[in-house]
């Protein structure tokens, strides 16, 4: 895999385990999950659902810029929700960073899970093409 390249964002929570917070190869940038970490404080950003939802989308927009693309160019997200009676508060904001207008929404996958790191209520994961590969 000559191809294959880690990509490591410092406007992005550094990987919390033997993992890159994403992959380029072939084209494709496959970006781990992401949790609603503070960049900088290493902390949880304070607040609900919507608050969780936004930084998430901010984390992951930052790693798919270092890999050389960005949210416009999404082809898939995981959404993992500890509590699915925050799908629609999460899917407001969601639907804020993936506007219709702006184009096909990334196909999406969401399902509630019994516990997420650090306490998070919220995490994405996604798989986006390069901007010019």
């Amino acid at each position: 895999m000559q191809d294959r390249r880690t990509i490591s964002s410092p406007n992005a929570p550094a990987a919390i385990g033997p993992y890159s917070q994403a992959i380029v190869h072939a084209g494709l940038v496959w970006c781990s999950g992401q949790v609603a970490l503070d960049p900088a404080k290493g902390e949880l950003v304070p607040g609900g659902i919507e608050e969780q939802t936004k930084q998430v989308l901010k984390n992951l927009g930052n790693v798919l810029t270092a890999a050389g693309s960005s949210l416009g160019h999404v082809l898939r997200t995981t959404v993992y929700l500890q509590r699915m009676d925050d799908f629609a508060k999460m899917n407001a904001v969601y639907g804020s960073f993936f506007p219709a207008e702006k184009g096909s929404p990334p196909a999406r996958a969401t399902v509630e899970v019994a516990k997420l790191p650090k306490g998070a209520l919220v995490e994405i994961d996604c798989v986006a093409v390069l901007a010019k590969p």
